[in-house]
């Protein structure tokens, strides 16, 4: 894959009994995460995705959020690497945005087209949907 060749990395959230966590931690994964973020291109994740994003590095330091229900466990393991978590539905720093439960992912959608295209155009796509 080459990151030239796209414009923004959309990462959805998935589950621990089906191998999420064993594709997403992947050095393949991370690497392309960085090379999405060492070119400051858009980079959205839904849920537990932002655990990837975090375990590549790029969130170190930053602001972001992911699943917050059963406890926050998702919440306290995304604190562990350094990342300053916000008990928000999105959370948007620098090119990078993150939600907190798969409810998210029409707004991390809207999110993501409005850096892409622009306000204006994501409102007209917004409301053709329905939105």
């Amino acid at each position: 894959m080459k990151i030239e060749d796209y414009d923004a990395l959309a990462i959805p959230g998935g589950f621990e009994e089906y191998g999420f966590y064993d594709e997403a931690f992947s050095e393949e994964v991370s690497e392309l995460i960085r090379g999405f973020n060492s070119q400051h291109k858009p980079i959205a994740s839904v849920c537990v995705a932002a655990l990837a994003l975090a375990h590549s590095g790029i969130l170190t330091g930053k602001k972001a959020t992911t699943y917050h229900l059963n406890g926050g466990n998702r919440q306290k393991q995304l604190g562990e690497y350094g990342v300053e978590v916000i008990n928000e539905p999105i959370v948007q720093t620098d090119n990078i945005i993150t939600s907190y439960c798969p409810q998210t992912a029409p707004g991390v959608a809207f999110s993501l087209l409005s850096i892409l295209v622009g306000e204006e155009k994501m409102s007209e796509v917004r409301t053709a949907m329905g939105y």
